[in-house]
């Protein structure tokens, strides 16, 4: 059974591994000792480690986020060429938040030609139709109407094979070339429930800038994605909160599946945004293995109480 069956059979037979979880407390994330800011003004120096919103529309929570941190400026130079990566795994309306929703990729787009971006580049290894995921999701127009290019990543042909250094369980990869090539690398996934990983976050989202992910499956999912998270950081991790798929996920079954929570997620570390947007989850990070795992082999820190967070409530 293919990576694709698998989660078509469990969705009839109705599994959700997310069903018990509990949505809508943010408080291990805002704090009651360190209460939430206002939108404040910029950190010139990008003293944040992470950046937590709470409230507003995709596009709105991103520019307070950003600013935070410096602006797109201070992760994007003029010239340069950017990948971005959102989910867009999934033939679905946006309603479903089984894939990054369209307004927040098209604001990212946008900001990185405002910072003097050469080109900017979108694409995500999907599991449905390439072309359906890309129209349906609403990530395709959305792209294109901020002056981005859509790449399509079903071809072989565009991955080439690295070395994972230190890697315990993944030893090689083959890797999507523009991630290899460009020079600023943002990574932007869909805040959901899992029935592999119960969370799919960050890291969980450089499966789809891999060909061969039935490797990853059948040899120690979570160990294989904290190995890959060492190869590649991205330059910056956005987590996209605003509608998340609270079950039957990755893909959902209907509108019904997610539920409104108006967050989103932003730091360089992709364990400690992956920390933060598991508490939103409701869940602790240790409970997550390649969170765990990623955190024990020095690729981030999951360990929140030890992050400089601006907290910004809208």
């Amino acid at each position: 059974m293919n990576r694709r069956d698998f989660f078509k059979r469990s969705f009839l037979t109705g599994v959700a591994v997310g069903t018990a979880l509990a949505f809508g407390d943010f408080k291990k994330v805002f704090g009651n000792s360190l209460p939430p800011k206002p939108a404040g003004p910029a950190s010139p120096s990008g003293t944040y480690d992470l950046v937590a919103v709470k409230g507003g529309e995709p596009a709105q929570m991103f520019d307070k986020a950003i600013e935070s941190l410096g602006g797109m400026k201070h992760f994007v130079k003029k010239g340069q060429t950017v990948v971005v990566k959102p989910n867009i795994g999934w033939d679905v309306p946006p309603d479903h938040a089984a894939n990054t929703n369209p307004d927040l990729v098209k604001r990212i787009v946008e900001q990185c030609y405002t910072a003097g971006a050469k080109t900017v580049y979108v694409f995500d290894n999907t599991c449905d139709e390439w072309d359906k995921c890309y129209e349906n999701s609403g990530i395709g127009a959305a792209v294109k109407a901020a002056g981005g290019k859509m790449v399509p990543a079903n071809s072989e042909s565009n991955y080439k094979e690295v070395t994972i250094k230190n890697g315990k369980k993944l030893k090689t990869a083959k890797v999507h070339e523009l991630i290899l090539s460009s020079d600023v690398f943002i990574n932007v996934p869909v805040l959901k429930n899992h029935q592999g990983t119960t969370v799919s976050l960050s890291m969980k989202n450089h499966m789809g800038i891999v060909w061969d992910r039935r490797f990853w499956h059948k040899n120690d999912l979570h160990q294989c994605i904290a190995d890959f998270a060492a190869f590649r950081k991205p330059d910056l991790n956005v987590i996209d909160g605003y509608r998340v798929l609270q079950k039957r996920g990755p893909r959902g079954v209907t509108a019904d599946d997610a539920v409104l929570t108006r967050s989103l997620i932003l730091s360089r570390d992709c364990v400690a945004a992956d920390a933060a947007a598991a508490k939103i989850f409701g869940i602790e990070p240790d409970s997550v293995p390649h969170i765990k795992l990623a955190h024990e082999a020095g690729v981030g820190n999951m360990d929140l109480t030890k992050l400089n967070i601006n907290r910004i409530k809208i």
